[in-house]
């Protein structure tokens, strides 16, 4: 874990897209994801993360999706084949079960709720980096969904604006293993600082009291 544990800077868990139509039997993308969920672990591992992070005294910030409506994209000019493909399905969509958080990830008064972000990164249009600098907060762990998409792109965009940024390769999924692979192994190490499992975090939790 290159440079993991060398500070105690305040750390903040970015919990990304923790949503049922994602984590949950019967979620609309969650047959896409299930067997690398399987695989991996993922749903204990993030269980076991964020435990970790509150034991530790780290905020959790819920980074999520836009909660779709019917009329999205009915004027843009320019949506993605991604975004039109998840509009179709209406991925999150607003008032519904699938828009809700996985039983296991429930909010917590301490915790820190994103404006909702439209493509894939979390701070794009969003407060996600203002409610960090205010927090006084400098490095972030990533967990959650999708490792390829709006974790990347979120850690990416983290690293251009300063931010220490750990991946948990086992907190995360994709719809391959090939595109784990690619996230973890290929573009992580162009932009992340640490790219741990879920054991070595806690691990350095423990050992840091809060620094990932």
């Amino acid at each position: 874990m290159p440079d993991s544990q060398s500070t105690t800077e305040p750390t903040a868990l970015l919990l990304v897209d923790p949503y049922n139509d994602f984590l949950s039997e019967n979620g609309k993308l969650q047959a896409r994801a299930k067997a690398v969920m399987e695989e991996v672990g993922t749903i204990a591992h993030m269980r076991d993360a964020v435990a970790a992070c509150r034991a530790a005294g780290v905020t959790v910030f819920y980074v999520p999706h836009h909660r779709a409506r019917p009329s999205d994209f009915s004027h843009w000019a320019h949506p993605t084949p991604y975004q039109l493909g998840a509009h179709r399905i209406q991925l999150f969509a607003e008032g519904t079960w699938g828009a809700e958080w996985h039983p296991d990830f429930q909010p917590q008064p301490e915790d820190v709720m994103i404006k909702e972000h439209r493509g894939s990164s979390g701070f794009a249009n969003t407060d996600l980096d203002i409610q960090l600098r205010q927090h006084g907060i400098r490095r972030l762990i990533l967990i959650g969904m999708l490792a390829n998409t709006c974790l990347e792109t979120t850690g990416k965009f983290a690293m251009e604006l300063g931010y220490h940024v750990t991946l948990v390769r086992d907190a995360t999924a994709a719809f391959s293993m090939e595109a784990m692979k690619v996230a973890h192994e290929i573009n992580g190490p162009t932009y992340a600082h640490a790219i741990v499992t879920t054991a070595e975090l806690v691990t350095g939790l423990s050992a840091s009291g809060g620094a990932a």
